[in-house]
């Protein structure tokens, strides 16, 4: 008995100490928050982290572009940059951002399915140890099907 006591105790702790160790950090970018910053090291700073495409049509992608500039001292490099999912197609540079030059992010969304979306876009650089989430959001409206035209029921006959 006091073998499997022994082991359900390291069990519990190596299962904690292992999703503890996974937990990372993540920001949601402000932009004046100086907290994790390098100094004279790069600095990241995005036009805006909210794109609202409003209502699109069904079956149409859409484009969102997020400017990042480096207002630090140092080449600024985007790590990795993942989508929250496969409908989200990412494009963005590799090359290191110079100080006080400019790079694009686009994220294109396949707008397959209808209704209200949300979708994310984590960037990691090397100016902060904080990951920065950008967003996409809208809603996508329903295609009309060819041949189904809504009826509208007649009005008084005689």
């Amino acid at each position: 008995m006091k073998k499997v006591l022994f082991f359900a105790g390291i069990y519990i702790f190596l299962v904690s100490a292992s999703v503890s160790a996974q937990q990372a950090r993540i920001t949601y970018h402000n932009p004046d928050s100086a907290s994790n910053v390098k100094k004279n090291g790069p600095i990241a700073k995005f036009d805006k982290t909210v794109n609202d495409f409003g209502n699109i049509d069904q079956g149409i992608p859409r484009t969102a572009e997020f400017i990042l500039t480096n207002d630090g001292k140092e080449a600024l490099l985007i790590s990795p940059a993942k989508a929250s999912c496969g409908c989200t197609n990412l494009n963005y540079s590799q090359e290191p951002v110079m100080p006080k030059k400019s790079t694009k992010i686009s994220a294109t969304y396949n707008a397959a399915a209808p209704g209200p979306f949300t979708k994310t876009i984590t960037i990691v650089t090397n100016a902060d140890a904080n990951q920065v989430v950008l967003m996409i959001k809208g809603t996508v409206i329903k295609k009309e099907e060819p041949g189904k035209k809504e009826e509208v029921a007649p009005t008084g006959t005689k």
